[in-house]
């Protein structure tokens, strides 16, 4: 049972969080080049892929209390376990509050051929921080500190 969620929490991990991470790396350069499709497109991405990534949540606390050589794997008082929970939902709480109300936004000022400037920084901001976050989550899943 602990390689099918090991395999299972991989591969939502690849297919939800990947390009989670890549459309809020990218999302700016719609706003960029004021190109409202790709603002949407972007805004849209956004919202699956975070709802999308609650699979990987799931399937990894399966993970966590599965037995491997009679153990638990993990418990959630584990500093990697918690921690990369947390930060998923820092992730997720800005991609869902920051990010995809900026390119909804962005998206109507530009089919009103009006000024995206101030919106370009904001959403770059947030999809680096996003990027970050995701990337000290993968170091948490592989380090495992404190174990």
């Amino acid at each position: 049972m602990f390689k099918i969620l090991l395999a299972l929490h991989l591969l939502f991990a690849v297919f939800a969080v990947g390009p989670l991470v890549h459309a809020a790396t990218t999302a700016a350069r719609g706003v960029r080049t004021g190109n409202g499709i790709a603002t949407a497109y972007s805004a849209r991405m956004l919202k699956i892929y975070s709802y999308a990534s609650v699979l990987v949540i799931l399937v990894g606390g399966g993970l966590m209390s599965s037995k491997r050589h009679g153990k638990t794997v993990a418990e959630f008082s584990d500093v990697w376990i918690w921690l990369s929970v947390l930060l998923w939902l820092v992730a997720v709480a800005l991609v869902l509050a920051l990010i995809v109300p900026a390119l909804e936004r962005a998206t109507k000022l530009i089919a009103e051929q009006q000024s995206v400037v101030s919106l370009t920084g904001r959403v770059a901001a947030a999809g680096g921080i996003v990027g970050l976050i995701f990337a000290a989550i993968v170091f948490l899943m592989v380090y495992q500190p404190g174990s």
